[in-house]
């Protein structure tokens, strides 16, 4: 059964951090940060290795080097704002892979890359038919479906002990900052399968984004409530904010995938105690399914009404977020949910366009006036396995913790390998990219003490970085300019600021179900996301609202109530 599987999970877990714990106490020369020791660039002796090349040294250094192969997606981003920069360096020849090579010894080869983000069709496909084909690099990049997948067909190294081993401190203090769940995900019967590029889930926390421009001309104030957000959206799509005498502004930006982290609608359907895509515990202390839950009827009809008052884009069940972005760039939409990076993207295109624009995120609202719970969707979504019969299935724990270490640790350069000025994004050059969980926020929190003693030279890392793009935009040069969107999440009224009061208020809204995913989830729960986008897309664009119930009905005949039970099943073990 799917319980006797997952029995061992909490034991592994709780030992790996209790392991944690130990190293970071005992192995790292009375450092109370656990960061790991600096790379032995000179490689070990054949001694050392036992002549395997392999050394227990979390950045010991393969002497001979060794060629590690995988797969991967060349981001628009690495495509344009990184590659597009940078001299001499290209996505298989840069920074990263030099970093790796020399210090680690470690060549890295792409078997194949595909353009687009990890979670377009093109790279699923390319991935799914790698998979298939048993023909698999040395490390594999894959979700959590692919990864059951894979345990389950035996394709796969047990990665337990090596993790154990190989590890450094900083990469486990690290990896175990969201808990025990990223790892729960990787584990099947008892046994490490991958190693989780644990995800923040604070980082997918939801803000209004609104045109305060727009605000201040039309006489409004910022939203208390849901019907303050509806009668903003309103008042944007009727009062002409744009000043062109034509209707043809929107008050509400939606894309056709309705889900994300820009122009999303999580935040506007919490705003109603609705949560879709999460699973949540009932006053019985049983999971159920956000999505299915009677809230969302409202926060549907919300949107119908919305829509057929022409606050939304007559067009949204077509337009996905690129689309949806362009309008914004031109100045037609005044409000969108999403995450603290919007700013960067897509509301810089504004700000281009139109340099008197102005946007602020704003706290997200509910509809009695009460605090929000701000809903997180378990995030870790990535994990690295490494194909059966490999032979250093070690070298991806090293390359974790050689990632971690340049950017966090006590031989960081952050400013050459995460974010320069002349690249934000050269970290997403790496292939590996752990990241400390609350290192936005913790960033901000030293900015804004600097800001309040008026002493910026305690500032360290990336919370100077960032400091050095504030002192950038506030110069008002041309090439401050650019860097608008990082003082809409780092200055004083930046979005960090509104994740600050989500996380001293206790606001967040975690999703329980954090394992891997069961049987009915790997078969059904693809099918099942679609039909309910579709529903909900027809609904927004008028359908009866009875379309819900059906959709219900639906939903729990062809998975979703199996789906429920082995949730429950999942979440009842976790408790013994």
């Amino acid at each position: 059964m799917y319980i006797d599987k997952i029995r061992s999970l909490l034991a592994l877990s709780t030992i790996m951090l209790l392991s944690s714990a130990l190293a970071a106490c005992s192995g790292n020369d009375g450092n109370p940060n656990g960061n790991a020791s600096p790379a032995n660039t000179s490689g070990p002796s054949a001694e050392e290795t036992g002549g395997t090349g392999a050394v227990a040294d979390p950045l010991g250094k393969y002497d001979p080097p060794i060629e590690i192969a995988t797969v991967r997606n060349l981001s628009d981003v690495v495509e344009n704002n990184v590659l597009g920069v940078l001299k001499d360096e290209t996505f298989e020849d840069n920074r990263w892979s030099r970093l790796y090579e020399d210090q680690l010894g470690i060549k890295i080869k792409y078997n194949w890359v595909i353009k687009g983000n990890e979670t377009s069709d093109q790279y699923l496909q390319k991935l799914n038919v790698t998979l298939a084909s048993g023909d698999l690099p040395d490390i594999i990049p894959v979700n959590a479906t692919q990864l059951k997948q894979l345990a389950d067909s035996d394709q796969i190294e047990d990665m337990t002990a090596l993790y154990e081993k190989y590890a450094s401190p900083l990469t486990k203090k690290i990896l175990a900052e969201e808990g025990s769940g990223p790892f729960d995900a990787a584990t099947f019967d008892g046994k490490l399968m991958a190693i989780p590029q644990s995800g923040s889930s604070i980082e997918q926390a939801m803000f209004l984004w609104i045109r305060t421009d727009w605000l201040d001309k039309l006489g409004l104030e910022p939203p208390k409530t849901m019907a303050d957000v509806e009668a903003i959206s309103k008042a944007f799509a009727e009062r002409d904010p744009d000043g062109n005498q034509k209707k043809d502004t929107y008050g509400l930006g939606v894309t056709k995938d309705l889900w994300g982290g820009a122009m999303g609608l999580e935040g506007f359907m919490a705003g109603y105690g609705a949560y879709p895509n999460i699973w949540l515990e009932d006053s019985t202390g049983k999971l159920v399914y956000g999505s299915v839950q009677p809230e969302m009827k409202k926060a549907l009809q919300a949107l119908q009404k919305m829509y057929q008052n022409g606050e939304l884009d007559e067009e949204f069940g077509v337009k996905d977020g690129s689309k949806v972005s362009e309008t914004i760039a031109e100045g037609k939409i005044g409000m969108q949910y999403g995450g603290q990076w919007n700013s960067i993207w897509p509301l810089q295109l504004n700000k281009n366009n139109e340099p008197n624009a102005q946007w602020r995120a704003f706290p997200i609202v509910t509809a009695s006036g009460e605090a929000p719970k701000v809903p997180l969707i378990f995030s870790t979504t990535k994990f690295f396995a490494v194909r059966k019969g490999a032979a250093h299935p070690e070298a991806i724990i090293k390359l974790f913790n050689l990632h971690v270490e340049k950017n966090w640790g006590e031989t960081q350069e952050i400013e050459k390998y995460y974010a320069p000025p002349n690249a934000e994004s050269v970290w997403q050059l790496s292939p590996f990219q752990p990241a400390p969980v609350k290192k936005n926020l913790e960033s901000f929190r030293a900015l804004e003490e600097a800001r309040k003693t008026g002493d910026k030279s305690k500032l360290a890392g990336e919370a100077k970085t960032i400091q050095e793009k504030l002192d950038a935009y506030a110069s008002g040069s041309k090439e401050g300019f650019a860097l608008w969107g990082w003082e809409r999440i780092y200055g004083p009224e930046g979005a960090e600021a509104v994740v600050d009061q989500y996380d001293k208020n206790k606001q967040f809204l975690l999703d329980k179900f954090v394992g891997a995913p069961t049987p009915t989830m790997v078969e059904r729960k693809s099918t099942l996301e679609k039909m309910q986008n579709q529903v909900f897309v027809k609904i927004i664009l008028g359908a009866p609202i009875e379309e819900f119930d059906k959709f219900v009905q639906d939903w729990n005949k062809i998975g979703g109530e199996q789906m429920t039970a082995e949730a429950n099943e999942y979440y009842a073990s976790m408790k013994k």
